[in-house]
């Protein structure tokens, strides 16, 4: 039997003193190399869209990702994002990876773009959704300070915080919140301590950088990079999304209407034609 994003098991791999939750599955005969998922704020295994993950599994391998001490995953968690994207790193090699794809949503994305910077050798493309930049813009709406911390978010929270305002909207969050909720063995939330030290690590990465041009540290990222955002993010202002492509040499730039943070979650089926169209074009 073939795994899916409901039925592919929860794997640990130890490394540096840690055991690393993930799981894999998908089409590992296409000769793609095998795309790494690094999640958002405090998210787990099962904060990712089935349609998305499944979607991308049939032309490749999935691979999702906890980080250090995040749900299922043993350890302290990490306050720094070069930290995190060092573990990122950590196990990929242990996994026995020479090179693969990196999709980071938010927090992850911030992830994602240090390892492409780190250790460039690992990274073939890179895929930054609903993300910022070292020392970009921190602007967000009051209220999200207020609601991102709940210990237990519920479907109104997601709303809020992910999707556009239409009553479309509304029911495309609906949508992508029952198909997160359909694995029966849900990983576990993070703890208090990850909220913590990842919310440490997001201002310390937007603490404002100096110079004429603070961004060109980012010319340095080689690899073909998709970024993605709706026109109104209220966590991670879009403009970061406009600077990242301004600087990575190899970037595009896709805006969905009506939408916020999650814009692929928004538009699941126009963001996995994208992808895969990215993905599957020659570097």
């Amino acid at each position: 039997m073939t795994d899916t994003h409901l039925t592919a098991p929860t794997r640990f791999i130890e490394a540096d003193g840690d055991r690393f939750a993930y799981r894999r599955w998908g089409n590992a005969a296409s000769g793609q190399p095998p795309l790494f998922f690094v999640q958002h704020f405090r998210g787990g295994l099962d904060h990712w869209d089935p349609l998305l993950t499944d979607g991308l599994a049939e032309g490749r391998e999935v691979i999702l990702f906890n980080g250090r001490g995040i749900a299922s995953s043993t350890g302290t968690p990490r306050s720094r994002i070069e930290d995190l994207a060092d573990d990122i790193a950590l196990v990929i090699r242990a996994l026995g990876l020479l090179q693969v794809d990196v999709l980071g949503f938010s927090i992850g994305g911030m992830q994602a773009q240090e390892v492409a910077l780190r250790h460039p050798e690992l990274v073939r493309k890179l895929l930054l959704l609903g993300t910022g930049l070292r020392g970009g813009d921190p602007t967000m709406a009051p209220k999200v300070l207020e609601i991102a911390p709940n210990p237990v978010p519920t479907a109104e929270d997601f709303l809020y915080l992910f999707f556009g305002r239409s009553d479309a909207a509304k029911k495309a969050g609906l949508a992508f919140w029952e198909r997160r909720h359909l694995r029966a063995d849900q990983d576990p939330p993070s703890s208090a301590a990850v909220a913590q030290a990842q919310a440490q690590a997001h201002a310390a990465y937007f603490a404002p950088l100096s110079g004429e041009n603070p961004y060109a540290y980012l010319n340095a990222i080689k690899q073909p990079t998709l970024v993605l955002n709706g026109t109104n993010d209220i966590m991670i202002a879009s403009i970061n999304s406009w600077h990242l492509v301004q600087h990575i040499p190899n970037a595009q730039l896709l805006i969905y209407p009506d939408a916020g943070h999650g814009a692929q979650y928004q538009y699941p089926e126009r963001f996995l034609k994208h992808a895969i169209q990215f993905l599957e074009e020659k570097a």
